[in-house]
């Protein structure tokens, strides 16, 4: 197991469009690194039913504030998000010092992407990434990741998931950013331009080959060779 006096913990971010697998290669994930002799936890943003701003993002994502996301400001949309890792921020900090493996299915730049998506210009949508940057890691103090990885999928292909998870689910009603297709194209693109454009590192794993959808085997075996890579072994 890691061993807290010799080194900090790690933390991990894993990042991507809606219909990407994040919460599934995360769980995948922790069990990989847990075997390497890691001490892992995961946390999932948004935190829903956990805490002050949990509410607001639902709300929100139902369609409380508006029918479409391009309804509501990126800034204002943004800040409930922020809150919301925040407010989780010591315990992270506290697993960090602790010498864990911290996996992030979301972080900051989910906020970059989802609502920087809604500023056509391309030099507005780096002023927006620039803000946003700023306000969770130097206002809010938010932990940095040290690596961030961007699990890339066609959007036709995250729309066809998409509709596949809401059929399956009890009440899988799609929120307002799932159910816009061009929103979704639109944050696909923003998430290229954030790991392009703010600080890394970032690696991608792809979930298509030659046209067709990975097998989650093999999404999960590329993302812990990616991970290994950048954070090394346990001490």
């Amino acid at each position: 197991m890691a061993d807290p006096g010799n080194r900090p913990g790690k933390l991990v971010a894993l990042c991507g469009s809606d219909g990407t697998g994040k919460e599934t290669q995360t769980r995948r994930l922790a069990q990989r690194a847990g075997e390497a002799g890691w001490s892992v936890e995961t946390v999932s943003f948004p935190r829903y039913g956990q805490g002050f701003f949990a509410d607001l993002i639902e709300r929100y994502l139902r369609g409380d504030f508006g029918a479409s996301p391009v309804d509501v400001s990126p800034y204002m949309a943004s800040l409930p998000y922020a809150g919301d890792r925040w407010q989780a921020a010591p315990r992270v900090r506290d697993w960090l010092t602790a010498g864990r493996l911290v996996i992030a299915n979301r972080y900051v730049p989910a906020n970059m992407a989802h609502q920087g998506a809604k500023l056509p210009d391309a030099e507005e949508r780096r002023a927006f990434y620039a803000w946003d940057e700023e306000l969770e890691y130097r206002v809010m103090g938010l932990p940095r990741p040290d690596v961030q990885v961007l699990l890339s999928l066609p959007v036709e292909v995250s729309a066809q998931l998409l509709r596949q998870r809401s059929r399956q689910t009890e009440g899988g009603e799609l929120d307002i950013h799932e159910r816009d297709l061009d929103y979704l194209a639109a944050t696909t693109r923003a998430y290229h331009e954030v790991a392009r454009q703010t600080t890394g590192p970032w690696v991608e794993v792809r979930c298509v080959a030659a046209g067709r959808l990975r097998s989650r085997d093999a999404i999960a075996a590329d993302l812990w060779d990616a991970v290994r890579a950048v954070i090394g072994e346990p001490v």
